[in-house]
């Protein structure tokens, strides 16, 4: 009944004006802000310094990645949540999908800031991030498309990282181990698999829908063009990296549907869906976000931002409140021509580098960036990596490992891990080279980008296509 009461609610509120998503937005604020005081020892510290009374959203200082995960045990408000339990919940594979302490879904990831990120969503988010799905859906899809879904029995493939508790491939099978249903019609394809035995593997399938990494999806559509499969989805999203208008509209004329875009992230999985107009619309009565400069000063609208604050207003387990994210985005200055009333919003950084590579035959070979930085996080020991591709044949591998683990065998693991994905990707003779400096921000952005591909020259990127 809970699943059923907030959808509804989503749903009604997203027909509502922008005065009445603005009162919940601020209801559900005051209470976030009031729980956190009261249940989280750290948010109880942070925000010792504060006037008396209800303290504003700018009032509040901003919090990062590190220093939460640092304060772990005192960031939860549940003290049977602690850092020690997740980590071992999620160091164990077979335990993707399943609840932690029978209630709560949990994800791993480095994000853009590079250091691993633990996220502990309680029931109340996995039902907002479900009736937020419905949002989205119904505002892509026509009576006549349920329709052809149900004919086509909802059938529906993800193309995302696997081997660990990343946040995609997690709430998929999260969704199918409650749902007898769902675990028919759903299904995970790893991006990490090679391209022939993907698009076999997703042909054998035939998804109604399909969604992934850009960066898999265009290798998919490039198959489908040169006609080694024929996929016939009724609707494509992507998810996980930025994309562009030309790679939309490259997705949409080979399959023949509307390609859509679904902007998320291991703390917020549903923050925005995209309109016709190709802007993004942030699901404002759950979430805040607040592009920012490099010193959490409000960026003017239009203008690309440093970093954009999320303040998740679901989540009590783990509260969220002016998270620094990491990625860079664009707030639309007026309203957006579709008529929608949630607050639009495009995201200009959020994406790391193809890499181009060269199989035995001859044959260029891409690997999306999600799908080869998967491998390295998957290892247990590795607490932050980076992988830097100096040229067509090396791969330069920065790694920092967990306290207390051997460098020398966390190197090993990685090493056999990427040699084992290379060679079954039909890459051969690429030096892995083990970096001596630790992974690294950008010089001039600050962002952290974990795959970094080589500047081809005009002759390589022309033979790599």
């Amino acid at each position: 009944m809970a699943d059923v009461r907030f959808t509804l609610d989503v749903l009604r509120t997203g027909r509502a004006d922008t005065a009445e998503i603005e009162r919940r937005r601020r209801m559900r604020l005051a209470s976030i802000i009031r729980h956190a005081r009261d249940r989280s020892p750290f948010y109880r510290r942070h925000y010792r310094g504060l006037p008396p009374g209800e303290p504003s959203l700018a009032d509040l200082p901003p919090v990062a990645k590190p220093e939460l995960m640092a304060e772990f045990d005192a960031w939860v408000t549940d003290p049977a949540v602690t850092r020690a339990g997740v980590e071992a919940f999620v160091a164990d594979p077979t335990r993707i999908g399943d609840s932690f302490l029978g209630r709560y879904f949990v994800c791993s990831t480095s994000g853009t800031t590079g250091h691993p990120g633990l996220f502990v969503h309680d029931q109340t988010s996995v039902a907002v991030f479900r009736a937020l799905t419905a949002r989205a859906d119904l505002s892509w899809l026509a009576a006549r498309d349920w329709m052809a879904l149900a004919g086509r029995g909802f059938r529906w493939a993800g193309v995302v990282g696997t081997g660990s508790h990343f946040g995609g491939a997690g709430w998929v099978e999260f969704q199918r181990n409650r749902n007898v249903a769902l675990r028919r019609a759903y299904r995970v394809f790893s991006a990490q698999d090679p391209l022939d035995d993907l698009v076999e593997g997703l042909a054998g399938f035939d998804p109604a829908i399909l969604t992934g990494y850009p960066s898999s999806m265009a290798l998919i559509a490039e198959a489908q063009a040169e006609g080694k499969c024929r996929l016939r989805p009724l609707l494509v999203a992507t998810a996980g990296e930025s994309i562009n208008a030309a790679e939309t509209d490259r997705l949409s004329a080979v399959f023949g549907v509307p390609c859509h875009e679904i902007y998320g992230a291991s703390e917020f999985l549903q923050l925005a869906f995209d309109c016709p107009h190709g802007w993004l619309h942030v699901n404002a009565d759950w979430v805040i976000l607040e592009p920012v400069d490099d010193r959490y000063r409000p960026t003017p609208l239009g203008e690309p931002s440093h970093t954009v604050l999320v303040t998740n207003l679901a989540n009590r387990v783990q509260p969220i409140i002016r998270y620094d994210l990491g990625d860079s985005v664009i707030a639309r200055p007026g309203p957006c021509p579709c008529a929608g009333s949630l607050p639009a919003i495009r995201v200009t950084g959020r994406r790391d580098d193809v890499l181009h590579f060269t199989a035995g035959d001859g044959e260029a070979v891409r690997l999306p960036p999600l799908a080869i930085g998967a491998v390295v996080e998957r290892t247990a020991s590795v607490h932050r990596s980076q992988l830097v591709q100096t040229d067509r044949s090396t791969l330069r591998v920065r790694l920092e490992a967990r306290p207390g683990e051997d460098p020398e065998r966390m190197w090993a693991g990685v090493l056999a891990d990427l040699d084992r994905y290379l060679v079954a990707q039909g890459v051969t003779g690429v030096s892995l080279v083990r970096a001596g400096e630790p992974p690294r921000t950008d010089e001039k952005s600050g962002k952290f980008r974990q795959v970094i591909g080589a500047r081809l020259d005009r002759t390589q990127a022309v033979s790599a296509r």
